[in-house]
């Protein structure tokens, strides 16, 4: 299968569905991890255009860690808007690109805007991309993805409907997260926040609910015609 995550910033991927994306992979499945905002604003002490390219090279090796293939559609943080016409035609492209089998995105009821416009963004990408004389001169894909939301940061407001069992790719996830240095190194000096502990309790906290050491948790947009009776969670 083709599987395509789309995420708001740099280490939102790792965070919500690293571990199984790393599991996508090990089955050999092929991995896209494609983030929309360029996350440019994520510290106080360095400026945006150095901050870009950390994150962005930041991005890269965590992919690389995975197995996944990075996609950078590069939108200043705070300005990820659902309804500009470059962002949506640039995601549409990577739809095609990817072909996917299945989208899994953020939960549209997020903790911000970025996140809740990258969520809309995916998911009508997702439908876009299978319209013929939308650009056509690209070519259009075949099918529309099925769409999974992924946790929310610390697991609020969201309860999952599915879990992946991540027991076996945990190390591998906060080895990916891990290279976000820009952000794990600030997030401690700053706000004494130890964020790899953080996202290891949850997805403990995930596992606890599905009987396995760790899980994450997704739940499917339930919408025609994205309904299938295939099981597309690893």
């Amino acid at each position: 299968m083709n599987i395509l995550a789309i995420g708001c910033h740099p280490d939102d991927l790792e965070i919500g569905c690293g571990g199984t994306l790393a599991r996508y992979v090990k089955r050999g499945d092929k991995v896209f991890m494609c983030h929309v905002a360029n996350g440019d604003m994520g510290h106080i002490e360095i400026e945006p255009p150095e901050l870009r390219v950390i994150r962005t090279k930041e991005a890269e090796e965590a992919a690389k860690l995975i197995g996944a293939e990075a996609i950078n559609i590069d939108v200043s943080d705070g300005f990820v808007d659902s309804t500009n016409r470059e962002t949506i035609d640039k995601i549409v492209e990577v739809v095609r690109y990817a072909e996917p089998d299945i989208i899994i995105t953020h939960n549209p009821d997020d903790y911000m805007q970025d996140h809740m416009s990258t969520s809309n963004l995916a998911y009508n990408a997702n439908f876009l991309a299978t319209i013929k004389h939308y650009h056509a001169t690209a070519p259009r894909s075949e099918k529309i993805a099925a769409v999974y939301y992924m946790d929310t940061l610390a697991g609020i407001n969201f309860i999952p409907t599915e879990y992946v069992d991540i027991t076996g790719e945990i190390e591998l996830k906060l080895e990916a997260l891990n290279c976000h240095q820009s952000q794990i190194k600030w997030m401690m000096d700053h706000d004494h926040i130890d964020f790899l502990d953080f996202v290891r309790t949850c997805s403990k906290f995930r596992g606890l609910q599905a009987s396995v050491p760790y899980a994450e948790g997704f739940r499917p947009y339930l919408g025609w015609p994205r309904l299938t009776t295939t099981r597309l969670l690893p």
